[in-house]
Formats: structure tokens, C-alpha cells, sequence
């Protein structure tokens, strides 16, 4: 079973969780702006516990889609309801440095805005998730 200990591995996992609230209630589809948490994804995604993965944080089995753009994240709110403040694990690219200026502006102001070039989406888009898992900080 592939561990969801690591902090990309539990931001991926609540990402999928704040992705799923988002898709449920008609908002735009979360972008993934984070390289750190994204190569984890792609990491998962050849995994034979990706969809377990997925149901467990999500209720549904997303697929990663290209979907390139810059500007503001538009699912913070969301996230930030749900778990807390973002760690720095979302500013963090693949070689493990921590974009300090953009995490500093986003704890200012309470805003991201990032490039990102990915977003989950349901495999099913008829399916309704059904979560049963409730969220915590």
C-alpha cells in the first residue's frame, strides 16, 4: 500500500478532498499550481492504489488533465476551511526549494496566484461523489 504520510502525499490527498467539494458545488475545477504535490500525483497515478487513493480522499477516481493557465487559485477558500492554512509543501517545487516570496505574499494577503498547467477530473463526470470521510484539520 503506498503511503500517504509524506506531506506531498497528504496535500495530494486533501486536494483531491477540497477538488471534490469544489466539482460537487459547481465551482471552477481546482487547479494544481504546486510542482511538489503535482510530482506526487504523477507518482500515484501508475500506482494500482490510485484509485483507492482517490476514493478514499475524494469518493470518486479523478484523472489528471492538462488544463494550463496563470492566475488566481481559485480553491484557497476552500482549503482553508477544510485543513488550515496551506503548508509550505504547496510552494515547494520538485527539487525541494520553497518559493519563500510566494509563500510570504500568500500569508499576507491570504491569496495565491501561481501558474499552474494541470486539474483532476472525474473519470465519471455523471458520478456524484459520495465522501465518507469528513474532514478534519
Amino acid at each position: 500500500m503506498i503511503s500517504t504520510q509524506t506531506p506531498e502525499r497528504v496535500e495530494l490527498g486533501r486536494f483531491f478532498e477540497v477538488s471534490a467539494r469544489e466539482i460537487e458545488t459547481g465551482n471552477t475545477t481546482p487547479e494544481m499550481f504546486s510542482t511538489a504535490v503535482d510530482a506526487a500525483w504523477h507518482q500515484l497515478l501508475s500506482a494500482s492504489e490510485y484509485a483507492t487513493f482517490c476514493t478514499q480522499h475524494a469518493g470518486q477516481v479523478f484523472g489528471h488533465v492538462s488544463s494550463s493557465g496563470a492566475g488566481k487559485i481559485s480553491w484557497i477558500r476552500t482549503y482553508e476551511e477544510m485543513f488550515g492554512p496551506l503548508s509550505a509543501i504547496w510552494f515547494t517545487d520538485a527539487d525541494g526549494t520553497v518559493d519563500r516570496d510566494a509563500m510570504g505574499r500568500y500569508r499576507a494577503t491570504g491569496e495565491v496566484w501561481a501558474e499552474w498547467n494541470c486539474s483532476p477530473a472525474p473519470e465519471d463526470p455523471e458520478a456524484v461523489p459520495k465522501r465518507q470521510k469528513i474532514a478534519t484539520r
